[in-house]
């Protein structure tokens, strides 16, 4: 980019922690004086909070950048710091999972089940010739077993690669030959909007091009009729059957934990190894610092599923390293109601809450009225992660699901991190709304321009880490080249996570979304981010998405795809007044530079299955061309919509 982002948003609400909670809180202020004082002895203490069988001898390896080595020397083994010191300490009876299925039936699974199923799990893949380095894929839905697989695999040592159980064949084709899988571990199905999905016979398609798989473990979950072949195994023949006794043997630190593919720029998806020691000491502490969590007394509930790396560290690694009591559920928000997930809070008394933006931007568009249909008294703690929250989705969640008592910790993080990086602290931090505010202790992050100099105060820029960090990828799996350009070679010494971010004034950080999103508009870099803060800040506006088309005056023009409020007429001229209005809106709110050419009234936007929202399709439809893929998306009927109404509009205007 020629200049660096605009700093066109400004956001002058702030809220102070809760005096309780900040005078109960885990961690204070003192945390981000010790780790400026010494980064990495800060980090050595937090890496105490685990149980090692063999103390590292190094710190940190940074002599061979960007390749880190953390805990040198050290050995823990992880399903051991999840499940066996807790249920040594006496914690056996403590629920570890309360599991509600889609359908409504449930299980509540202790911390000693828990370890005897994983004991189970991991004597029953030993006895399929499964060893510490070999890969194992994993293709399930929401359902304990997921969680189990994922420990047993830590637990021997073999590195896990969970693919979300809803790719499609060609997505779990791919990720089963680059990791050369040895096992594959799937279900019949699952059920998702009240429907049995089947999840096997995609599996029998892709191990159908996979030589490397030797054996299929399935559960049975929705009793569907399955395909068998001479290398299917059923889970409750195999594993429920197999010894619970089975003792762990400590990893090397820097022994691979797992693989976990994002789409890449190129066809082939990157596979993010992490290992185990530096890892699991960034996900206990964070889970621990960030939700303030008292395992003895919180319900902690995190609604990402296992398939994205928001499950791995914190649904299965932090939860459990620090042995909370958490809820899991299977099925969508809106099955059988709009209510689900608020009817869960209130049944297990949920305490923490950590979600995704745009599932907060959907249950605002579904109505205030539901969740104030439940109980919700028992939420303490509120998070936010996967994608920039824009600041009037935050305050709804504050007001109408934390009742104006509970801190919002808006999260930034990334697959490649493994951990949360930037967040406020709920017991220190002065939050402002749609500001993830500054790095954890122990995280160097900065914003930069083009040259890499720090952006001052009030400035935009590119987000960038400076120093390594325990829970950091190690490489792109099998191919180190590809690890050092995409997040290494922008600006030498610092690694580019992708992301555009801007300080305000007090220098806290604000994230702009991915820099692909932004927008040239007359030689103004415009962050898609803001756009759809302003556009969403109206109160006839539930959710937004912006792209940048072509445009022959000013280059690139602002396209707005917007979802109304329930409430709201947009039908013939009331559609169009809004519409003028909401171009004027933006205009008043982030200057003339930022009015949208075009905004477009939709019932729906194409969202991944992680919630992510899709803007290259959109881009697509700005521009008149054929849709790119949509078989990531959750529901491809969406874009059918969307290309009618812009055709229609068009139409109109013509």
């Amino acid at each position: 980019m020629s200049e660096t982002l605009e700093n066109l948003l400004h956001e002058t609400r702030q809220f102070p922690p809760p005096a309780a909670l900040a005078a109960t809180a885990n961690v204070t202020a003192a945390a981000y004086e010790e780790a400026s004082a010494d980064r990495l002895a800060f980090w050595e203490r937090q890496a105490r909070r685990l149980d090692w069988a063999k103390e590292w001898n190094q710190v940190l390896d940074w002599s061979n950048p960007p390749f880190a080595k953390w805990f040198v020397g050290g050995q823990l083994n992880v399903a051991y710091n999840c499940l066996d010191r807790h249920v040594a300490a006496g914690r056996g009876d403590k629920v570890a999972i309360y599991w509600e299925g889609e359908p409504g039936d449930t299980r509540t699974i202790t911390y000693a089940d828990l370890h005897r199923m994983t004991c189970q799990a991991a004597n029953a893949l030993t006895a399929l010739g499964v060893t510490a380095g070999d890969r194992v894929a994993i293709y399930l839905p929401m359902i304990p077993e997921a969680v189990v697989a994922m420990l047993a695999c830590a637990r021997i040592g073999a590195t896990h690669s969970v693919v979300f159980g809803g790719f499609s064949v060609e997505a779990l084709t791919n990720r089963i030959q680059d990791a050369d899988a040895k096992v594959v571990i799937t279900a019949d199905g699952g059920y998702r909007r009240g429907k049995a999905i089947a999840l096997k016979a995609t599996v029998d398609q892709a191990v159908s091009r996979c030589p490397s798989v030797e054996h299929v473990l399935v559960v049975r979950r929705t009793g569907e009729e399955v395909t068998w072949t001479d290398k299917d195994l059923w889970w409750h023949e195999t594993v429920e059957q197999a010894s619970d006794q089975h003792e762990a043997q400590p990893f090397d630190a820097e022994h691979p934990l797992f693989i976990l593919y994002t789409s890449g720029t190129t066809a082939k998806p990157k596979g993010i190894l992490h290992t185990t020691g530096g890892y699991l000491t960034q996900v206990s502490y964070t889970t621990w610092a960030v939700f303030d969590l008292k395992p003895e007394t919180d319900v902690y509930w995190c609604t990402a599923d296992i398939g994205w790396v928001t499950g791995h560290s914190y649904i299965v690694y932090g939860p459990l390293s620090n042995g909370a009591t958490q809820v899991m559920y299977e099925g969508t928000p809106d099955t059988p109601h709009k209510g689900r997930l608020w009817e869960l809070v209130d049944k297990y008394r949920v305490s923490i809450l950590y979600t995704a933006p745009t599932l907060i931007r959907t249950l605002m568009k579904w109505g205030d009225d539901i969740p104030a249909q439940y109980d919700l008294s028992s939420l303490r703690l509120l998070g936010s992660v996967g994608e920039p929250i824009n600041p009037e989705a935050w305050m709804w969640y504050r007001k109408h699901i934390g009742h104006d008592r509970c801190p919002v910790v808006d999260t930034w993080w990334q697959t490649e991190t493994g951990a949360i990086m930037i967040s406020p602290l709920p017991g220190v931090t002065v939050a402002k709304p749609g500001s993830a505010m500054a790095p954890l202790p122990g995280i160097s992050a900065d914003v930069v321009d083009d040259q890499g100099n720090p952006v001052p105060n009030g400035g935009g820029g590119y987000l960038v880490l400076r120093e390594p960090w325990p829970s950091m990828l190690r490489t792109v799996w099998g191919d180190d080249q590809r690890y050092i350009d995409t997040y290494w070679s922008r600006f030498p010494g610092m690694y580019f996570p992708g992301d555009g971010a801007k300080k305000d004034e007090d220098g806290h950080i604000w994230l702009l979304g991915r820099v692909d999103d932004v927008m040239l508009v007359s030689g103004h870099n415009i962050s898609t981010t803001e756009v759809e803060s302003a556009l969403v800040s109206h109160p006839a506006v539930a959710e937004a998405a912006v792209v940048g088309a072509t445009d022959p005056t000013t280059g690139q023009a602002i396209v707005a795809f917007t979802i109304p409020r329930s409430h709201v007429d947009t039908s013939g001229t009331a559609g169009e007044a809004l519409i003028a209005e909401l171009r004027e809106h933006v205009a008043k709110t982030l200057g003339p530079i930022a009015k949208p050419r075009q905004i477009m009234l939709v019932p729906e936007l194409p969202k991944t299955r992680s919630g992510k929202i899709m803007r290259r399709l959109l881009r697509d439809v700005a521009e008149n061309r054929e849709l790119g893929d949509v078989t990531t998306l959750q529901d491809s009927t969406v874009m059918d919509l969307i290309a009618k109404g812009m055709r229609a509009r068009k139409s109109d205007e013509d």
